[in-house]
C-alpha cells in the first residue's frame, strides 16, 4: 500500500468566530497544511455554519489552501461560487447531489481541486464510478453536522478498501477522514490509508496546538 505524505487540516468550525484571523494564524504557525471549512445549510445537516462571505474573508487572511466541505443540499447550484469566493478544494456529498459528473467537471473548469464525500453509512460503491475524476474522497467518520462526536471505527474498513482501489488504478486521489479524530485513533486512520486528517476540537481545544498537529502527523 502506497502511503502519501500526511496532511493536517484543522477544521475552522472549531475556531474562534469572534477572532477568526487569530485562529487561522494559530494553526498556520503550528504547522497545519490545509484549512478545512465546513459549510452547513441547516437542511442537509441539522446545523448552520457560514457561507460565501466567510470563505472570502478567510481567504484574505489565510496562507494555507482552503478545503471547503459542502454539507448542503443541491451543491451543484453553489460549488462554482465557492471557488470564486476562495476555495482551493471543494468536496460535496454524493447523498445531496443530483448532478455529480457535471459538478465535478464544473469545479475542474473553475480551477479548483474537487472531490466527493460519503457519510458513515453510505456505501463506497457510490463514489467508485467517479474516482478517476476526483482529487479527493472524504469519508465522514461521524454523522455530519456537529463537532465533538466519537469516531466510528467501521469507517476504517471503507478507507482501506478505497485506498487499495486507488493504488491499484494509480489514481492521484487523496483520502481524507473527518470526525472524532484524536491523537489516539489517528494512527488507525492513517494505517487504513487516510492521508488528509481533519481535526477540529482536538486541535483548537488544545493549549499547545503545535504539539497536537505534530502528533497527528507523526
Amino acid at each position: 500500500m502506497k502511503q502519501k505524505a500526511i496532511k493536517i487540516a484543522p477544521s475552522i468550525l472549531s475556531g474562534d468566530f469572534a477572532n477568526m484571523e487569530r485562529s487561522i494564524k494559530r494553526v498556520t504557525a503550528a504547522g497545519a497544511d490545509i484549512l478545512h471549512c465546513d459549510v452547513m445549510d441547516g437542511v442537509f445537516v441539522p446545523n448552520i455554519s457560514f457561507g460565501f462571505k466567510m470563505i472570502e474573508d478567510i481567504k484574505r487572511k489565510a496562507k494555507l489552501p482552503l478545503d471547503v466541505h459542502l454539507m448542503i443540499t443541491e451543491p451543484e447550484r453553489y460549488a462554482e461560487r465557492f471557488v470564486k469566493a476562495g476555495a482551493d478544494i471543494v468536496t460535496f456529498h454524493v447523498e445531496a447531489c443530483k448532478k455529480i459528473p457535471e459538478t465535478l467537471k464544473a469545479l475542474r473548469a473553475a480551477g479548483a481541486k474537487r472531490g466527493l464525500v460519503i457519510n458513515p453509512h453510505t456505501s463506497i460503491e457510490t463514489v467508485l464510478p467517479y474516482l478517476k475524476d476526483c482529487d479527493m474522497i472524504l469519508l465522514m467518520s461521524v454523522q455530519p453536522g456537529f463537532g465533538g462526536q466519537e469516531f466510528m471505527p467501521h469507517v476504517l474498513e471503507k478507507i482501506s478498501v478505497l485506498k487499495e482501489m486507488i493504488d491499484n488504478n494509480n489514481y492521484a486521489v487523496d483520502l481524507e477522514v473527518d470526525g472524532g479524530i484524536t491523537l489516539e485513533n489517528v494512527k488507525q486512520a492513517k494505517a487504513a490509508g487516510a492521508n488528509v486528517i481533519v481535526a477540529g476540537s482536538t486541535v483548537f481545544g488544545a493549549r499547545g496546538c503545535k504539539k497536537v498537529i505534530a502528533g497527528l502527523r507523526a
